[in-house]
């Protein structure tokens, strides 16, 4: 399949960029990586299409920097594979390295980005659900200024996000809190293979203990609803309580009601249902065995 015609440009700075996609809201698509960008075109799938408006040239919004205190900086032109071989990520946020991991194979992640992987908005993402769960900010730049946005309230819909077209908005950095004593954090997914599949489900826990207890937690479910979901009756059923076994049991059992998948190619509604019982389980449990001391 052949790509269509449309005009590229590649922009040279972040007001150039967001001047360019507010002239042609609704008419241009932005590009970091190129991994989704591409294939969606070739697909068709981007109708109305006319540019495609390139950020690779644009400084200052690559890298990832970790400030004790704050948490770690993520460029929104990072490449997923920086992300999950970098020393300082796996020391300091081993599930965030674990989801850039999961994205597809080697050769993608060493072309796409995680802010790619979040802007194509996908309900079966592997970077969403951990940047929900550990209550990650978005931030973005355009014709008005720059804002902050939860990552919880990022996602609005199937390929749908808040950015303002009509402002040319671009995602510029994503910031994810530093874990503090006695947090801990795990995002499991389930595919069909173990590499270039989408997630059956994924499920991502953060967790913050008193000595045995649970004193705070999020979960975040991906690939069983339109958007990443908090499993947020399973969460208020985790906190105060012993942790072990016998809790994470009822809190999977409860976060597998919370769930809206759907009967797709790869797995049934119910069979999803289910996994989110099993890995909402497993992700807790391990969010557990990374607690920072």
């Amino acid at each position: 399949m052949t790509l269509p015609n449309f005009n590229y440009i590649a922009a040279k700075s972040l007001v150039e960029a967001s001047e360019l996609a507010a002239a042609q809201a609704g008419r241009c698509v932005l590009m970091a990586g190129g991994t989704d960008v591409i294939l969606l075109l070739k697909e068709n799938v981007l109708k109305g299409v006319e540019s495609v408006i390139d950020l690779k040239n644009i400084p200052g919004i690559d890298g990832l920097e970790f400030i004790e205190g704050e948490g770690l900086r993520v460029g929104a032109l990072t490449k997923l594979y920086a992300i999950q071989n970098s020393p300082l990520v796996r020391e300091k946020m081993p599930a965030v390295a674990d989801a850039a991991h999961y994205v597809a194979s080697s050769q993608i992640r060493r072309k796409g980005t995680m802010a790619g992987n979040i802007c194509n908005a996908s309900p079966s993402a592997d970077t969403a659900p951990i940047l929900v769960a550990m209550n990650a900010t978005v931030a973005a730049y355009g014709k008005n200024g720059g804002r902050e946005i939860p990552a919880g309230e990022f996602f609005t819909g199937v390929k749908r996000t808040c950015l303002d077209k009509a402002a040319g908005e671009i995602v510029t950095e994503i910031k994810i809190p530093e874990l503090k004593p006695q947090e801990g954090s795990a995002y499991f997914k389930h595919s069909v293979r173990k590499a270039m599949d989408l997630a059956i489900i994924g499920v991502a826990a953060w967790v913050r203990m008193e000595g045995s207890r649970v004193a705070d937690c999020r979960i975040a479910m991906g690939g069983v609803g339109v958007t990443p979901l908090r499993a947020k009756e399973a969460e208020r059923m985790l906190i105060g309580g012993e942790a072990g076994d016998d809790l994470f049991e009822r809190a999977g059992a409860a976060a597998s009601q919370e769930c809206r998948p759907i009967s797709d190619v790869r797995a049934s509604a119910e069979y999803r249902v289910d996994m989110v019982r099993v890995y909402t389980k497993r992700a807790l449990k391990k969010a557990l065995e990374t607690l920072k001391a």
